[in-house]
């Protein structure tokens, strides 16, 4: 009987009021202690309402029914079909809806529709994994800062690879704990990336400098994060392999400020031996079993004499940087770069020219940190030599 009475006013009363009464009749379908009949009844009348030519009636069936899980679930899949904004509602909130549902949703929607079902509580990793794969940014920034989702790294990855080139992104996932270094190494080639891009877009370099630099400035950021990671984890290495990045310059960087951890998982990951072995032989002060090593893992020939060099200066000063090595040494630079200058030119010219910018770069790390540490010194001088001094200079 109430039903059929609300029918018949439903038929002619204002939006507005036909909203608060749709509200209404959802929780009373969902609170009340209805018989059979009337619950029935309800059910045809807010699946008619489905039809309601005005959004706020039907957003407001959506608000009363969505947090639910006794809401008819014909309803449900009525209303995730519907405007955006209406079916939002559903698809953060409703617990009715399937995986499968809303990997359709993320597939078929827009940027607010993903978003919204990025925000839901426990996303499941497949769900997630959609949004990864084909979600617009904001949906992706919304799932990385979903706390309570389940994100698997591959998804990660992806949307480092399609979105890594927005600052909102990378700065949201440097910001989980625990970040891969594989996924840390991917944001820092997109943001090298990025800003070689910006330079040269503006005419302030030319093309091919900046890319040399972004990337010069990429491998030294790698050798930074290879120091900070764990010496145990070579997924690093593993990630720079397969992307192609694990380049004879970033190893030799690598040995070259005296990271030997780094420096043997590259060896060892490119010619798929073991850490253990790999270094073994980089202790061997016998040269043939370290070059065999390095041709097997298919670096330049024309590299060679820059790696034995550096492996007899650390063999002559010990190996006592390990691990926390994250600067170009300048000595084992300079060293490098004497004993290759002896060497017959032609192929070892490229070798020198980029030994030439290691020494470069060594010589500026170092005055900036001895500079640094004068600044530091502030009680060293006192105020009124510090006067005299300059007045003499």
């Amino acid at each position: 009987m109430i039903v059929r009475q609300f029918l018949q006013w439903v038929r002619t009363a204002e939006a507005a009021e036909r909203a608060e009464a749709t509200s209404a009749l959802a929780r009373a379908y969902l609170y009340s202690d209805l018989s059979d009949d009337d619950r029935a009844a309800a059910e045809g009348a807010m699946i008619l309402l489905l039809d309601d030519p005005s959004p706020l009636v039907r957003g407001a069936l959506a608000d009363a029914l969505a947090p639910s899980g006794d809401a008819p679930a014909a309803i449900m899949h009525a209303l995730i079909n519907d405007q955006p904004d209406i079916a939002a509602i559903v698809l953060e909130r409703s617990p009715l809806l399937l995986d499968s549902d809303l990997v359709d949703a993320v597939a078929v929607g827009g940027g607010s529709t993903q978003s919204a079902i990025a925000r839901r509580e426990l996303l499941p990793r497949a769900v997630s994994a959609a949004i990864a794969e084909v979600g617009a940014a904001e949906a992706c920034l919304t799932l990385i800062e979903n706390t309570s989702a389940d994100i698997a790294e591959f998804s990660v990855e992806r949307i480092v690879q399609r979105f890594g080139h927005l600052a909102a992104i990378r700065e949201s996932l440097l910001s989980w704990t625990g970040v891969p270094a594989a996924i840390r190494h991917a944001l820092v080639v997109k943001l090298s990336e990025t800003l070689a891009g910006f330079i040269v877009a503006r005419n302030w370099m030319e093309e091919g400098r900046a890319q040399r630099i972004a990337q010069e400035a990429c491998e030294k950021a790698t050798v930074i994060l290879a120091a900070e990671t764990d010496s145990g984890d070579a997924s690093l290495a593993g990630h720079l392999r397969e992307t192609g990045q694990l380049t004879a310059g970033l190893v030799l960087r690598s040995l070259l400020s005296g990271n030997v951890d780094f420096f043997e998982q590259s060896l060892a990951e490119l010619a798929d031996l073991p850490v253990g072995r790999v270094s073994a032989l980089l202790h061997d002060r016998r040269a043939a079993g370290f070059k065999a090593v390095y041709e097997r893992a298919g670096l330049p020939s024309s590299v060679y004499p820059a790696f034995r060099a550096a492996i007899e200066a650390m063999h002559d000063d010990g190996f006592a940087e390990r691990g926390g090595a994250t600067r170009l040494k300048r000595r084992m630079v300079e060293r490098v770069l004497t004993s290759c200058a002896g060497l017959p030119a032609g192929d070892i010219e490229p070798l020198l020219l980029l030994l030439r910018r290691y020494a470069t770069e060594a010589a500026r790390e170092e005055a900036r940190l001895f500079c640094d540490e004068l600044v530091g010194m502030d009680n060293l001088v006192p105020a009124n030599d510090t006067g005299r001094l300059v007045a003499a200079a």
